[in-house]
Order: C-alpha cells, then structure tokens, then sequence
C-alpha cells in the first residue's frame, strides 16, 4: 500500500496556558518618537501571555517556549531578568526556554530604566508582576501536559508588504513605509495541535509582518493586529493560538501608521482567515494518506484517503553562540551620554536613548557575543533570534527545513539584521539603527541552516 506524508508534525507530551498581562494606565506607552503621550487613555484589547511545553524524546526537560503581547527590550538586562527567572524558577536549562514578543507598538515600555516623564516606578512594578505572571504561566504549562499531535502546514497571506520605500524626493535615503513595487514575503505556516480525543488544544500561526498599524496617533493600548487575528482563530478552534513574529525585518502592513484600531482589527482578520484556511486542512488524522486503488468511473480515479500515520516524537535544543562584529563608526557610551545631554527632546532626543540602550547592551567592544536557539520538533524546527533579522533568513532557513517556524525578539532585541548590501546604499533605518556591522544576517543564516542539520 503506498502512503504518502501530506503533513508533518511531531509526536510529543504538549501542555498550554494562557494569561493577562495588560499594563495600567499609568505604565509609559511612549513607543514612537513622533509623539509627545506618554500614556495610554485606555485598553483596546487586553495583552496576553501564551506557554507551550513541549516535553519528549531527546530532552531531560521540557521545552518552554513564553509568547508576549509587548513590543521590544530596549536593554539587553530587562529581557535577561527574565529569562533567566524562568529558567531558575522551573529548572530549565538555558536552551530549552524562549520568551518571545509579538513586537505590538502599542503596548507598555519595556525599559527599567525609563526616564521621570515615563513614571520609572510603575514601569519597575509592572516588569516585576510580568516576572511572577510569566512563572505561574509557563508553571501551568508544564503542569498541562499530555500527549499530542501537532501538524504542520503551509501556505501565504497577502497583509505583508516590503517596507524600505526609496525617498521620492531625495535619493540618499529610504524611507520605512510601503514599497509598492518591491516583493514581499507572504509566507504563512501554522500548526495545530490535538489531544488523543482529537480535540484542538492550540494552534500556531508564524507569520512576518510588523505590528505598526496603530502609531503616534493611537492612544490605546492595543496588540495590533495579533489581537484580532486570535479572536478570529480562537472562536473558531476553541483553543488558544499563539502568534509568533516572524522575520520582519523589511515587512509591514501598507496601511499602517494610523491611530483607528479599526484597521487594526481589519488586519488581523486578513490574517486569521488565512490561518484557518490551512488550519482547517489539520484534521486529525491527516498526517498520511493512503492509496486505496483505482475506481473505474467516467474518468479512472485514484482512491486516496487520510490515515493517521507515525509521527516523529524526537525532539532537541541547542543555543550556540555567535561573534557579531560591531560597525566601526558605532558612537561609544561615552559620547552618545554627551549627546543626550545636549538634545532638549523630540525624535531625535528618542534615537539617541535607543542608542544608547544598545550600545550599553552590546558594550563598547569591538563584537558583542550572541546566541541563537534552535529546536528540533520532530519533522518541523523552531528557530529563536534576539534580532530583528530580514526575511531572507527564513527564506533561507525553509530551503533546508520547510517547516521551521523562525521567531524574530525571541529572548531579547538586540538590533535589525539587514542584509550586508543594504549597508552600501541609501541611508536606511534599519542599517543606522542596528550595532551589528554587514554580514551579522548571513553569518546569522549560516549558523542557523548548520545547527538545523
């Protein structure tokens, strides 16, 4: 009888949870430096966190994998405060745990070193009860498992667009925003996950697309577009989905950049209706089909059927390191501190405090020491960057593994990886934006597609 594998999965113990983590009112919302708010008038849906446990062959402890409603660590410290709390409250080793944000705009600033206007003390408090909300999480996680079935599936989503726009009117920069004439990656893969009474206990949509629908204008505190596109699914399925940021680096919406949460939510559904599509195909069950012979009617027809199949159920971790070398003419400490102290505010005041906060996360040296994390879930993969990296990455990483979800902010934000001849162009965000000199994203890639061998 031939058979023939029509979805991957992996074959493990998987356990789930789900929890608030919306800030207050008083908790700095200043994401964007084309505003002068600070704060936030209001809630336009909550932010939660998402665990999945994953626990099986190859493996002494269960895989974590945190996924955050918040936009980025603006200092390498507060992301590893937490991480490392994790890892020590529940045993892990470093390899085996993520926390991993969905990169919303509009969400709380995550920097314990804010600055007075930012109301520093609220910020502190509500980065210590994420700590303690993120432990009792990734504890239910791990207290839920039991075996499943998770299947793989692939296919597109047209809501991300490339977003290094030439400047119109002046050649010597491009700006970031919708690029009608370039290619985007619409890449869209999901799995689902079903225990032995078939019944959907999570689903996950990877897809690359940066949450900047709501911007200067918006007011809210708001999970952009993940927010609607998990209604969408969660109604449907009846279990939580995670939202994993793919590689982004260059992709946005083209409507984007508005204060109408509207829009936000109407993005979010473009997106979760082409995630149930291919959710939909996930039947349990389907991993195989089977070939039945043929039946003679007015065309001879093949005679194929579902069959649950063998899964693969190894799975493995690892978090090597990587020696990124830093751009020459990256100002030090020193001189961006003494910058800062002569800018009254404005835009420019913002860049040089984000400026700051990478260049003391990275230190003054030359490189700065890095660390990828790769796992291996039985036919599928799940590549983890503390970077914002281009979508070449997972273009890339798909040649070698088509079912390797790869996740952008995944246990710290550290700077965008362009690629190396971006850095010999126009002047671009994203290149004087990031520490990392040319190359980072292909010795990055490199590393990656060895590890995933």
């Amino acid at each position: 009888m031939i058979r023939h594998t029509r979805f991957p999965g992996l074959r493990a113990a998987i356990g789930v949870a789900r929890w608030d983590i919306t800030p207050g009112l008083e908790v700095c919302m200043k994401n964007w430096g084309a505003t002068e708010r600070w704060f936030a008038r209001g809630v336009h849906r909550p932010l939660t966190g998402t665990a999945l446990a994953i626990a099986g062959d190859g493996v002494d402890r269960p895989l974590l994998l945190v996924t955050l409603d918040l936009g980025w660590w603006r200092a390498r410290a507060d992301a590893e405060k937490l991480r490392l709390a994790l890892c020590g409250a529940l045993s892990l080793p470093e390899e085996n745990l993520i926390v991993h944000l969905t990169h919303t705009h509009a969400g709380p600033m995550l920097d314990s070193a804010a600055p007075p206007e930012a109301n520093p003390q609220a910020t502190a408090a509500y980065l210590h009860a994420l700590q303690m909300a993120c432990i009792a999480g990734a504890k239910a996680a791990l207290g839920d498992l039991r075996e499943s079935t998770l299947l793989f599936h692939t296919g597109t989503c047209g809501l991300a667009t490339q977003r290094d726009f030439p400047d119109p009117d002046d050649p010597g920069r491009i700006l970031t925003g919708y690029h009608p004439d370039a290619p985007a990656d619409d890449t869209l893969l999901v799995a689902r996950i079903f225990d032995d009474s078939n019944k959907t206990r999570a689903t996950l949509v990877n897809y690359a697309c940066h949450p900047t629908t709501l911007a200067w204008d918006n007011d809210l505190v708001s999970p952009d577009f993940p927010g609607a596109m998990r209604e969408l699914v969660e109604t449907s399925t009846g279990a939580p989905c995670l939202f994993l940021q793919g590689a982004s680096g260059e992709l946005a919406p083209c409507e984007q950049y508005t204060g109408d949460p509207a829009t936000a939510d109407r993005h979010g559904r473009v997106l979760g209706h082409a995630a149930l599509g291919l959710l939909e195909m996930l039947a349990p069950g389907a991993a195989d089909m089977t070939y039945h012979g043929a039946l003679e009617s007015g065309a001879p027809l093949a005679l194929w059927t579902p069959a649950t199949g063998d899964l693969p159920a190894s799975l493995a971790a690892v978090a090597p390191a990587i020696d990124l070398p830093l751009k020459p003419d990256l100002p030090a400490l020193g001189e961006i501190r003494a910058r800062l102290a002569e800018t009254a505010g404005g835009f420019g005041y913002e860049r040089l405090v984000r400026q700051l906060r990478v260049r003391e996360s990275v230190g003054d040296g030359a490189s700065s020491s890095e660390r990828i994390w790769i796992w291996k879930l039985g036919a599928g993969a799940l590549v983890g960057l503390p970077f914002e990296a281009y979508s070449i990455l997972q273009r890339e990483l798909r040649l070698r593994n088509p079912h390797c979800l790869v996740l952008n902010l995944a246990n710290g934000h550290l700077g965008y990886l362009p690629p190396a001849p971006l850095y010999h162009g126009p002047s671009l965000y994203t290149v004087w934006q990031t520490p990392y000199a040319a190359g980072g994203l292909e010795a990055v890639t490199a590393l990656a597609k060895q590890s995933l061998t």
